[in-house]
C-alpha cells in the first residue's frame, strides 16, 4: 500500500487498492456525508466523526438527515458492505485512518464575526491521533491565511509532526447547492493547492477517484483560499445589486423580472432574481470581512452587500404594509398566512433563511402569522420558533394577505380560486419568490405585490 501523502493516480486504480485506505471525514456535515458516501462508493474504507451522538445514530441507520437526492441509496448501500460507519469518537476516526478530510463549518457569533475555537478543537484532536505519512485534505471554506496560520500550526503543535515532511496537506473546499451535493461533488470543478507538490499530486490523484470535475490549481493554499471566498462575495453582490434595482423599479412602476430578461440578453450582463436570500453562502463573505478588518483593509462594497442582503426582510415588509393599506386595513391585527421557510427552495433546511427575521418583525407590528412549508413538520417549524398550522388550509384561512416567502415547486400549482374562498376579502399576494402571474392573480381579484414588480403596485 503507498503511503496517503505520496499516492499517484496508478496507486488507486484498482479498486482493490482502494480498499486499502481508510478516509476519516472530520465534521461530518451534510458536505462532509455526501464526501463519505461517493468515496465509500468508490471502495475505500470511509469512517464520519461527529460530536453529536444523535446524528451518529442517524448515520448508522441509514437515514439521509440532509435529504440530498441520490444520497438515501449510497449510503445504505455502504453501511451495508459494510465500507461506511460513524462514530462519536476523533480518536477512533483518525488514529486507524491514512487519508483526513476537515470539513467543518465555520460559526459566526452574534456580531457575524467568525468563531475559530471549533476548528482548532477538531484540528488539535486530529493532531493528537494523526499518523505519519498521512494525508489531510481541508475542505472548509476559510479566510485567506487561516489555514496556514491555524490549521496547521494546531496540527504540527499537537502532531508532533511536520507539514509536508511528516504528512500531506492540501486545500480545496467545495461550494455544494442544496439538494445537488451527489452530482455536484462528482461534476463540478474545484480549486485545489497544497503545501508542496507531493501533497497537491496525492490530493489530486484522491480527488479523481469521485469526481470528473476540473481540479483548478492554485500557486499556494492562501490564493485557493481567497478564490473560494471571492465566488460567494460576487454572488452576494450580484443579489445585492438585484435586490436595490428591484426596489427602484417599485418605486418608478415597472417589472424587474422584464427588465432583468431584456437586460440578461445584453453581453457582460447577469442580474439574478431579487428576494430573501439565505444558507451557509450568505454567510460566508463574513469570513472575509472580518480577515480584511484584521489587516486594516475596507471592503466597502462587500460588506454593503451584505448589509442590503441582511435588510431585504424590511423591504419585504414594506410591500406587504402597502397591500394592507390599500385595502384600507391596517398591519396591526391582520393576519398573514407565509409560505415556505427554507433557505432554498424545494430543500428541507431552514439554516440560514431570512424568513424567520421577517416573521418576527411582523410579530412586533402586531400581525397575527401563520407558516406553512409542506417540507417541515407541524412540530420542526414550531421548534424553529414559527407560529405554525397543520395544513395549508389552515394556515390561510381567515388571512389578510398570503406571503410567498420561498418558491417550492408546491407553491407554484396553487388553486388561487380555492385560496381566496378560504381568505378575508379582499385577499392580498405578497409574491416574494416570483412564482405567482400577477395578471392572474388579479383576474382571480388579488391585490398583488411582488419585489420589483412595481408596475403592479398601482
Amino acid at each position: 500500500m503507498a503511503v496517503a501523502m505520496a499516492l499517484e493516480e496508478t496507486n488507486l486504480n484498482d479498486p482493490k487498492e482502494r480498499e486499502k485506505h481508510r478516509i476519516a471525514i472530520m465534521g461530518c456535515g451534510r458536505i462532509g456525508l455526501a464526501t463519505a458516501c461517493l468515496f465509500s462508493e468508490a471502495n475505500f474504507k470511509v469512517i464520519c466523526f461527529s460530536p453529536d451522538p444523535y446524528f451518529v445514530k442517524q448515520i448508522n441507520e441509514g437515514v439521509n438527515v440532509f435529504n440530498e437526492q441520490g444520497l438515501d441509496k449510497l449510503l445504505k448501500r455502504n453501511l451495508m458492505k459494510g465500507r461506511l460507519k460513524a462514530t462519536v469518537d476523533p480518536k477512533d476516526a483518525v488514529s486507524t485512518s491514512d487519508i483526513i478530510f476537515l470539513t467543518a463549518e465555520i460559526p459566526l457569533d452574534g456580531k457575524k464575526r467568525p468563531f475559530y475555537p471549533s476548528l482548532e478543537a477538531i484540528c488539535r484532536d486530529i493532531g493528537l491521533n494523526l499518523q505519519p505519512g498521512s494525508l489531510i485534505i481541508v475542505q472548509s471554506t476559510v479566510a485567506p491565511s487561516i489555514t496556514e496560520n491555524l490549521i496547521i500550526e494546531t496540527l504540527e503543535a499537537s502532531s508532533g509532526l511536520e507539514a509536508g515532511v511528516d504528512f500531506g496537506l492540501a486545500f480545496s473546499p467545495v461550494k455544494v447547492p442544496i439538494g445537488t451535493a451527489i452530482e455536484f461533488l462528482k461534476e463540478t470543478s474545484r480549486v485545489i493547492a497544497a503545501v508542496n507538490e507531493q501533497s497537491l499530486k496525492a490530493a489530486k490523484a484522491l480527488l479523481h477517484t469521485i469526481t470528473n470535475g476540473e481540479l483548478v490549481e492554485a500557486s499556494n493554499i492562501k490564493t485557493a483560499e481567497a478564490a473560494a471566498l471571492f465566488g460567494d462575495v460576487y454572488r452576494d453582490v450580484n443579489v445585492a445589486l438585484s435586490n436595490e434595482l428591484a426596489s427602484f423599479c417599485e418605486k418608478i412602476g415597472i417589472d424587474y423580472m422584464e427588465v432583468q430578461k431584456a437586460a440578461n440578453k445584453q453581453p457582460y450582463c447577469y442580474l439574478s432574481n431579487p428576494g430573501l436570500k439565505g444558507g451557509r453562502e450568505a454567510e460566508t463573505p463574513y469570513l472575509l470581512i472580518d480577515e480584511a478588518e484584521n489587516l486594516g483593509v475596507k471592503l466597502r462594497i462587500t460588506a454593503l452587500a451584505r448589509k442590503t442582503n441582511s435588510e431585504i426582510s424590511r423591504q419585504a415588509y414594506n410591500l406587504i404594509k402597502d397591500a394592507i393599506h390599500s385595502c384600507e386595513k391596517t398591519v396591526k391585527r391582520s393576519k398573514i398566512a407565509v409560505l415556505g421557510v427554507s433557505c432554498h427552495p424545494n430543500v428541507k433546511d431552514a439554516r440560514g433563511s431570512q424568513v424567520l427575521e421577517l416573521v418576527r418583525l411582523l410579530r412586533r407590528r402586531g400581525v397575527k402569522v401563520s407558516v406553512f412549508d409542506p417540507l417541515f413538520t407541524y412540530q420542526e417549524l414550531s421548534q424553529m420558533g414559527y407560529p405554525t398550522e397543520k395544513t395549508l388550509r389552515k394556515t390561510v384561512e381567515h388571512a389578510d394577505c398570503l406571503l410567498i416567502a420561498v418558491g417550492h415547486d408546491e407553491f407554484k400549482h396553487l388553486s388561487l380560486g380555492k385560496i381566496k374562498v378560504a381568505m378575508k376579502k379582499p385577499p392580498v399576494i405578497v409574491d416574494l419568490a416570483h412564482i405567482v402571474d400577477p395578471a392572474e392573480a388579479e383576474r382571480e381579484g388579488f391585490i398583488y405585490r411582488g419585489l420589483g414588480r412595481g408596475v403592479w403596485s398601482k
